[in-house]
């Protein structure tokens, strides 16, 4: 118990930092939200009232606490650009984002967990190897490029989806899910790979070990002794990765989401960070701040239940 308090200490404290961080950077990039939002009407009469209407002629201090407490209480503000508040806006594209990297997530440990142990069985062997130069290439590539092919082989040659043409969930549920599964597997591919190389390593490691011969010479088969002994002591080392692995899937989406326009968080973000819309910059950077955190103290907990002999300390 004294560790997780202790852990969500150190959560709190992390995001208290964040939040500052995010603030105070876009307090000295250049640039002023309102000479954007008034364009060509932007005399220094009209951006001298809008300062004062958006509280922008505040102490920056006073300003951050305002925001601080507004984003606590989940008061995040009103939108810049749109007019609206930023729950609003944010309200249909949190989920697309998290869709998107959920289906990703999943991807990752369909492909590389069964295919991790199956290449620690058969290390070494000619098929290990063959798959091994295709992982390692796989590995290489950027997941945007991978988008980028994607979208022509199946969406312009195969006509599988319609670039570009995304579907919500309200208007087709079955529609959406189907255009997710390219962004997310182009995602997917290159994180499984990495897992894959990962988990057979520490597989054919554990396997030199003493306890594995031991286990062994009671009887047991190799798939018993990969299962219930090997694959135990290799996971450890692969949860860090693939906590790791959650987050960059995380980040990935937001460059996914511009090769195939999907409406989501990151294209957003993108989009809010061009046009200086800090209210909705600095909600989508801590939401994403809490979600990679939370995996990070989610995997540090989930050790004790996987390896009994962990203790907190």
């Amino acid at each position: 118990m004294k560790y997780i308090l202790k852990k969500v200490a150190i959560f709190l404290i992390t995001l208290l930092g964040i939040s500052v961080l995010v603030f105070l950077a876009f307090q000295i990039i250049p640039g002023d939200p309102t000479t954007r939002m008034l364009g060509t009407q932007a005399t220094p009469e009209k951006v001298a009232l809008l300062r004062e209407q958006l509280g922008l002629n505040e102490p920056a201090v006073l300003r951050y606490f305002k925001w601080l407490v507004g984003f606590v209480k989940g008061d995040y503000g009103t939108s810049y650009s749109y007019n609206i508040p930023v729950s609003e806006l944010l309200s249909g594209k949190i989920a697309i984002t998290a869709a998107l990297s959920g289906i990703s997530f999943i991807m990752v440990l369909v492909i590389s967990l069964p295919l991790g142990v199956i290449l620690a069985r058969f290390a070494h062997s000619i098929p290990d190897r063959i798959i091994s130069v295709l992982n390692q290439i796989i590995m290489s590539i950027p997941a945007f490029f991978i988008g980028i092919i994607f979208t022509y082989v199946f969406g312009l040659i195969f006509k599988l989806f319609t670039p570009g043409d995304f579907i919500p969930y309200a208007e087709d549920p079955s529609k959406f899910w189907s255009f997710l599964v390219f962004p997310a597997l182009a995602i997917a591919l290159p994180k499984s790979a990495m897992v894959i190389k990962l988990l057979r390593s520490s597989m054919v490691k554990e396997m030199s070990e003493d306890y594995v011969r031991t286990a062994y010479s009671r009887g047991n088969s190799r798939w018993q002794v990969l299962s219930r002994h090997v694959m135990r002591n290799a996971i450890i080392p692969v949860i860090t990765f693939l906590a790791v692995t959650l987050v960059d899937i995380i980040a990935g989406s937001i460059i996914i989401e511009q090769v195939f326009a999907i409406p989501g968080m990151g294209r957003l973000l993108l989009a809010s960070i061009i046009g200086r819309d800090l209210p909705v910059v600095q909600t989508i950077i801590m939401i994403i701040s809490i979600a990679v955190i939370s995996v990070n103290y989610i995997a540090d907990i989930s050790y004790k239940y996987i390896d009994p002999r962990i203790r907190f300390r």
